[in-house]
């Protein structure tokens, strides 16, 4: 069969061309950005065919205007005003500006009640109010662009915060895609007020301002600081997450303090109250200061009534003894069998304490075998106390001080200063007995660094029983499930805390956050009139003006005098009811009538029970239903190293850092700017030196947003490597350049197609919009499974491999050539390459809404209909039957296997040969392989850079003076090489290949042949084994071909000087 004629690509005497017209135009403008001239007159109307056989002058090019490169100013709110033309290298900062304002302006996160659409809701996990967030910090930004509150571990605006950066970006590619898939989507930013973290951060800031104390400033005064600094400080990351291009509704924006989410929090409690699953009882609670030696164990001796001597105790905490109410020892101790049921008598107070006997919590064996009981500061002794019926004295108040209980003689000291004056007190009576080392744990509070010891207080509970089992089988009943969680493996964990679940404690002794609404009732003839002296005096209601009727009801016809219990709610309870307060509960509004209940969380696994069960629990005994049909949970993200993000680390990164970029001594000078001491600020610089020794190079928001959403695959954590993101990047600047290439190529006159029909096209043209059905095809499903790293791989793949690599490439020919008959290829190659844009564009926007808006922005616009103004309100791509082809894909895949082995041997030459074009060789043993690649030798000489391709049989001789790879059982390439052989040095280097494959597939064999190898090894490693296996057997094929065929080359050169 004749060889076909190559259409001529001449790319690379017109890049010779454009780089001396660069550096012309660079000199007499002096500009960076000057246009190379071809590039420019194609763009100015590559379409017609004399413009493109014009020749470049130096004149051309000084047609450019650098100003034309340049986007105009856009005033906030506006559409963006894009360049006349686009620039030479994708800027993230140029392109991620004004953007997001106009999205917003436009009102294209909004979602209407009153839509006929399927709605699709996320609530966003409010972010506390004192928080920033960090790389963790963005994977929500991204998925969902999630993850609620994370009270215990917030300590300043660099640690963690309410949300996780990878659950933003996560919330947001889902709610983007719904969006364009159909959906009436809504997804409702909010703020929680975080009250532990934001009290603490406002006491130090008085304290660093004034030397002040919260109670020297008084409860209703500091109340006001924290909402200044609330309102001043308090949006920091709403802000972060326009940066990141979150399409929150903000319309329905919400802070869990707000006038409409106090109203449903005072109503849950309510209703909770009257249903009899919130009460209040003594518990004991950790209370809450001074330096102070730990793990000392002081023994001291208590004397007995009658006569009887003493009974000698030992305790590490020796003030507590002035609540004492009991001696316990073992009921089969010996040594003490003669005072059971007898007395010891307290040496301050003369209080008469019981000698109970304890089998559990005692052992004869440990110390004196004699234990102090103290039931109001010692969870042991709590229990000890309602096993014998003891009295339960508290002698501390709130603020850690010994209260009238302790004594006159020690009322008012601070617990520690109390620890040394028990002490001294005990040595003046004779009874203290020494002290020894003793080794012990000591709990330490997360915000203040105090020290954490129990004491007995009244508390408010919710029995969560009945709520438990009903959330748990939610989950776990297989026939009625309602809900899911993913992945599923975390619904263990679910089971085992709704199993053993505790009533939960929701009072806090703070004075940020949602009041307790109940309200404690002094009557005129009350005997004892400290607040909660009676627990039958408490009334429950929304509001003062009720209570006072609810008191009134009660306590007929006697005067008394209403106070506010002091406490506040534990700030899960006000979190916990977010998917129905932001809808508007407990009034029932249209957003809860139309987005309840939502559709998904996202969030991260260690919330799982303290915020998800709880939302679940509370929402089906309020809401009615539960609160989501879907519970996300994406990894957690740490550094490359697998370390957790810490400050102290010099790990810790800014989002902003990733997407505007940061020199070293920026990361140096956030860190003297923290609060590390100066042993900690040393390794934080180091690890910052090592990590990021340049510093971190601009990023932009798209590519951190991409980078997140591609690690979710890591099991449970992300290990996120900064380097990973630049990656990305780059790949940003291919994309921009795929865009740039297309619109040189369609000219300005182009017009979209009104419909495709692929049968009529080239080859390439079908083959490329088949893979891209594929890519659509596993996005979606992908995307619909909540498999984001699949999902992001597919339109990677598609755009990079497919697209960029292999259609592009091979369309250029049609482009380049004058030949009337490559004119309809060249116009259905424009139609291809529109279609593949606007499809493409618009499949990977969840993923990278920024770069994506503009470039889609720059496309023509199709003529035949109206297209809409937002890529993110376009719909998403779907399918076209038509456009498979497993036919033309099989054929392009034997095209690129051909490429690969050419391209392989290329690498194999020396650097400077590289890129020269060489004839090739294609010999098949098949008459339907070299039918194949006869027709389509331009695509394999234009993506393999030959001269010429040469398809032969394997009858015909073997080409002379090739260098040869094996493709395939059916086909091998040959390349031709240049100039004389070292003949020694290509056998070595043949021989030393060979030994290599050799080895390494012993050693693949021997692993799979290794005992319990099928029963053990996972299927996905078994099967890439098996890929690896059938790989190396190729190449083995491969080089021993090639050495054959060298010895071959050999002996017929030596035959021939004979002859």
């Amino acid at each position: 069969m004749d060889q076909q004629p190559l259409v001529e690509d001449p790319e690379r005497k017109k890049k010779k061309e454009e780089k001396v017209a660069k550096e012309k135009e660079l000199k007499r403008l002096k500009a960076a950005q000057k246009a190379e001239a071809a590039k420019l007159k194609a763009q100015q109307g590559n379409s017609s065919s004399k413009a493109s056989k014009k020749k470049i002058t130096k004149a051309d090019a000084a047609e450019e205007n650098p100003e034309d490169y340049v986007d105009p100013d856009t005033s906030s709110g506006e559409k963006k005003k894009l360049s006349r033309q686009m620039a030479k290298q994708f800027s993230p900062a140029a392109v991620e500006k004004s953007w997001y304002a106009w999205w917003e302006q436009s009102r294209f996160f909004e979602a209407n009640s009153q839509s006929s659409k399927p709605p699709f809701v996320i609530v966003l996990p409010p972010p506390n109010v004192t928080g920033a967030l960090h790389i963790g910090h963005a994977l929500t930004a991204a998925i969902q662009v999630s993850q609620i509150t994370r009270n215990f571990l917030i300590k300043h605006s660099f640690s963690f915060s309410s949300l996780q950066l990878d659950s933003f970006k996560i919330a947001d590619t889902i709610i983007r895609w719904r969006r364009m898939s159909g959906y009436n989507t809504l997804w409702v930013p909010g703020m929680d007020h975080a009250g532990i973290a934001t009290q603490v951060v406002v006491e130090k800031k008085i304290m660093r301002e004034r030397k002040m104390t919260r109670h020297d400033v008084g409860r209703e005064n500091f109340v006001s600081e924290v909402w200044k600094w609330k309102n001043e400080h308090g949006g920091t990351i709403l802000k972060q997450l326009r940066r990141l291009g979150a399409s929150l509704d903000w319309s329905r924006e919400c802070f869990t303090m707000d006038e409409k989410r106090s109203r449903a929090v005072s109503e849950a409690f309510v209703r909770l109250y009257k249903e009899g699953l919130i009460y209040r009882d003594l518990r004991l609670v950790p209370g809450y200061k001074n330096m102070v030696e730990f793990g000392v164990l002081t023994s001291f001796a208590y004397p007995l009534e009658e006569g009887l001597g003493e009974i000698v105790v030992a305790t590490t905490r020796v003030e507590t003894m002035l609540g004492d109410t009991a001696i316990a020892v073992h009921p089969q101790d010996s040594r003490y069998s003669h005072l059971h049921g007898k007395f010891a008598i307290h040496p301050f107070n003369g209080r008469k304490l019981p000698i109970v006997c304890d089998p559990i919590l005692v052992d004869p064996k440990f110390g004196t075998g004699a234990v102090k009981i103290t039931p109001a500061h010692d969870p042991n002794d709590f229990e000890v106390g309602r096993r014998h019926n003891l009295e339960f004295i508290n002698i501390f108040t709130d603020d850690g001080k010994i209260n009238s209980n302790g004594g006159s003689e020690f009322v008012g000291m601070p617990r520690f200063e109390a620890r040394v004056a028990v002490t001294e007190a005990l040595k003046s009576k004779g009874l203290y007995k020494g002290e020894e080392k003793n080794e012990m744990r000591l709990g330490l509070c997360s915000r203040s660094n105090d020290v954490i010891e129990p004491m007995i207080k009244p508390q408010w509970y919710v029995n969560c029983n009945s709520m438990a089992k009903e959330a748990l089988d939610a989950v776990m009943d297989e026939k009625n499930r309602k809900m899911d969680i993913i992945p599923r493996q975390y619904a263990a964990e679910w089971r085992r805390w709704l199993e053993n679940i505790r009533d939960w404690c929701i009072s806090r002794q703070l004075w940020w956050g949602h009041r307790v609404p109940a309200w404690y009732v002094t009557l005129e003839e009350d005997k004892l009139k400290e607040l909660g002296a009676y627990m039958d005096h408490w009334v429950v209601a929304r509001n003062e003006e009720e209570a006072k009727e609810e008191a009134s009801r009660l306590f007929v016809g006697k005067k008394f005098q209403l106070a506010q219990d002091p406490d506040v709610l534990d700030t899960w309870f006000s979190s916990g009811l977010f998917p129905l307060s932001v809808l508007g509960w407990p009034d029932n509004t249209e957003d809860l009538k139309t987005f309840y209940p939502t559709s998904i969380l996202e969030t991260g696994h260690d919330i799982l029970f303290f915020w998800v069960a709880r939302m679940v629990m509370l929402g089906m005994k309020l809401g009615g239903d539960i609160p989501f049909t879907k519970v996300y949970l994406h990894p957690m993200i740490r550094d490359a190293h697998g370390r957790k993000m810490s400050k102290s680390l010099g790990n810790v990164v800014d989002p902003n850092e990733v997407i505007s970029g940061i020199p070293l001594e920026g990361l140096h000078k956030r860190l003297e700017e923290g609060n590390l001491d100066p042993t900690e600020l040393k390794v934080a610089k180091e690890g910052q030196k090592k990590d990021f020794p340049n510093g971190i190079p601009e990023c932009g928001a798209d590519a951190l947003r991409f980078a997140l959403v591609s690690y979710t695959a890591q099991s449970d954590k992300i290990n996120l490597d900064i380097q990973r993101v630049v990656g990305y990047r780059q790949w940003c600047n291919k994309l921009w350049n795929a865009v740039r290439f297309a619109m040189t190529k369609l000219g300005d006159e182009y017009t979209p197609p009104t419909k495709i029909v692929p049968e009529s096209m080239p080859f390439s043209c079908q083959w490329i919009l088949s893979v891209l059905n594929k890519s659509i095809s596993k996005t979606i499903s992908s995307l619909d499974s909540y498999e984001f790293s699949d999902a992001s791989t597919a339109v990677y793949s598609w755009w990079q491999f497919q697209l960029c690599d292999i259609f592009i490439e091979v369309i250029k020919p049609y482009f380049s050539s004058d030949d009337p008959s490559v004119a309809s290829a060249k116009r259905y190659a424009q139609d291809t390459l529109w279609v593949c844009l606007d499809n493409g564009l618009r499949l990977l926007h969840p993923f990278m809404p920024f770069v994506t808006e503009e470039l889609w922005q720059r496309l023509p616009a199709p003529q035949h209909y109206p297209r809409e103004k937002s890529i993110m309100i376009c719909e998403y791509p779907s399918i076209v039957e038509c456009w498979t082809n497993e036919r033309v894909e099989y054929e392009m895949g034997m095209v690129e296997s051909a490429v690969k082995s050419l391209r392989s041997i290329k690498a194999n030459l020396p650097a400077k040969e590289r890129n020269e074009r060489r004839a090739g060789f294609a010999v098949s043993r098949t008459d339907q392989i070299v039918d194949l690649l006869r027709r389509h030798e331009m695509e394999v000489s234009t993506l393999a850079n030959l001269s010429s391709l040469t398809v032969l049989t394997e009858n015909d001789a073997a080409p002379a003076g090739c260098a040869v790879s094996v493709v395939n059982e059916s086909l091998s390439v040959y390349l031709k090489l240049q100039g004389a052989i070292d003949v020694e040095k290509e056998r070595e280097k043949l021989k030393t290949k060979l030994n290599e494959l050799h080895k390494q597939r012993e050693n693949l064999n021997k692993t799979m042949s290794a005992k319990g190898y099928e029963e053990k090894v996972p299927d996905h490693v078994k099967e890439e084994n098996v890929s690896k296996l059938a790989i190396l057997m190729q190449q083995l094929l491969s080089i021993e071909e090639a050495a054959q065929h060298f010895e071959r080359e050999v002996a017929a050169k030596a035959s021939a000087l004979q002859d």
